[in-house]
């Protein structure tokens, strides 16, 4: 049955019509692929002597023990925003004699055999084997921490399964478990609990003793099962239907009419961020992204200023991105609507660019905090964001007029593709990228200061310009009308 489930998916890939689309994404993801397995091969081959050579007096497993918890929560929360989960499309197997949990066990085995579960045996099995040849330990003890480490990747892949499925929909039931990790973190930073140490112990003691290798391997079946039983209970075409909503949701913004003529519009877009799952997740990732910062300010390896640039580049015009990148393909179940109104397109980019600067000038304050490592990280996030403001919010309203493709408002954004072409590839450039080559060419030849004038000059004259800028890029949507409505009819992703 397994075989005949992966030779109706080969069939389905190369019928889609989207196939030249989904080959050309599939070769980019295998040399994404081949880099990044190369990259951990030559860490797990270099990870031994490198320890012994900077921490000759440390026994280098004990250490890696003390470092895998902190792994593994980063490998679980890259997971969750990167790694797609396995489908199967159940509708047309549910008339035939097929059991349900044959298609489910298909689902949890391929998962099984993710990149992202062959990635961490690259550092695993050479470091094990370095330790084999090097270390005190006996073969059986090693081949007992390896294999445990392999079954303990497993159970971080059925704990993605099993987050993904409980917080995608509602991203708000994630808080709690993020301040936990907020609060352990802490706790091990100010030396008060220190929860990877113990963690660490708890391995050295699986190398010491192999055959407790049987406890993560039973933690994984008992993941595997768990998933095996949410899936069979939702095996069933209602599964997904929304339960009946009593209370209508009557928010309607009147607060915004204060703008005058951009008054509907702005409604409009408030309505479809809070009514929707793709467009309200752009707002909690915006803020989570917040803490980026906390990542490179504290380290010394992002002393040079040009690090600072790109972070608050990043931190204050994350919602501009994520948001305005799709625009107007948010709008794509109505635009030809809208575009057969007598509408000013001026007035509909206008809305658009308030919305993207009100959000750039809420994230800019909520990232004052982060005087607390110096004024200049102040200064360069104010900077930045009146650069966002004045040149990236016309940037991406221009490569806007190139959207062509339908977003589904209710999907999640995690590793959807839908609605993303060449435009959203491209606009990135300009938008990251030329704001840190013009600071560093400041700084370099002339400093610090004269880089931030420069760049909050070119957010100025952006924002003068504004009028003139608009009425160009609006040209840019008149002319472009036709084929964006053409585009935006058609179904395939």
């Amino acid at each position: 049955m397994f075989k005949r489930f992966l030779w109706l998916e080969w069939k389905s890939f190369f019928r889609s019509a989207s196939v030249g689309k989904s080959i050309g994404l599939k070769v980019l993801l295998i040399f994404l692929a081949l880099y990044f397995s190369v990259a951990f091969l030559a860490l797990g081959i270099g990870l031994y002597p490198l320890l012994q050579e900077y921490f000759p007096d440390q026994d280098p497993l004990r250490l890696v023990n003390r470092f895998v918890l902190l792994w593994l929560v980063f490998e679980l929360g890259f997971r969750f925003f990167v790694q797609t989960l396995p489908v199967l499309d159940i509708k047309p197997l549910l008339n035939l004699p097929i059991h349900r949990r044959k298609a489910v066990n298909f689902v949890l085995s391929k998962s099984m055999y993710s990149f992202f579960n062959f990635l961490p045996l690259f550092i695993i099995i050479p470091f094990g084997i370095f330790c084999i040849y090097k270390a005190d330990y006996g073969t059986w003890n090693l081949l007992g921490w390896m294999l445990g480490m392999i079954a303990i990747t497993q159970c971080v892949n059925f704990l993605n399964f099993i987050f993904k499925k409980k917080f995608t929909d509602d991203l708000k039931a994630l808080i709690p478990a993020i301040l936990t990790v907020v609060v352990l973190s802490a706790l091990e930073y100010f030396k008060v609990f220190e929860i990877s140490f113990w963690f660490g112990k708890m391995l050295d003691f699986l190398v010491l003793n192999p055959y407790l290798v049987i406890i993560p391997i039973v933690l994984a079946v008992v993941l595997f099962k768990w998933n095996q039983h949410n899936l069979e209970s939702k095996f069933y075409l209602d599964a997904g239907l929304k339960q009946k909503q009593k209370d209508a949701d009557t928010k309607d913004f009147g607060w915004t009419k204060k703008f005058g003529a951009l008054a509907p519009f702005l409604q409009q877009d408030l309505k479809l961020i809070w009514r929707n799952k793709r467009p309200k997740t752009t707002i909690y990732m915006s803020f989570i992204l917040l803490g980026y910062g906390l990542f490179v300010y504290p380290s010394d390896m992002y002393e040079h200023s040009v690090f600072y640039v790109f972070v608050g580049i990043f931190m204050t015009g994350i919602f501009m991105i994520n948001f305005g990148q799709f625009i107007p393909s948010w709008d794509a179940s109505y635009y030809s609507m809208i575009m057969s109104q007598n509408i000013p397109m001026k007035d509909y980019l206008s809305s658009k660019a308030l919305l993207l600067s009100f959000s750039v000038i809420i994230l800019a304050i909520l990232t004052t905090p982060y005087i607390y490592f110096g004024w200049n990280i102040l200064l360069i996030n104010m900077v930045a964001a009146i650069y966002n403001i004045g040149v990236n919010v016309p940037i991406l309203l221009y490569s806007g007029s190139f959207n062509k493709k339908k977003i589904d408002l209710d999907k999640s954004p995690f590793m959807n593709y839908q609605g993303t072409g060449a435009a959203q590839w491209i606009v990135g450039l300009p938008l990251m990228f030329l704001p840190i080559l013009i600071y560093w060419l400041l700084d370099f030849f002339i400093g610090f200061k004269a880089a931030l004038i420069g760049l909050s000059s070119l957010g100025i004259i952006g924002l003068v310009l504004r009028p003139q800028l608009m009425e160009y890029i609006a040209g840019v949507y008149r002319k472009r009308k036709y084929a964006m409505i053409n585009g935006f009819k058609q179904t395939g992703e």
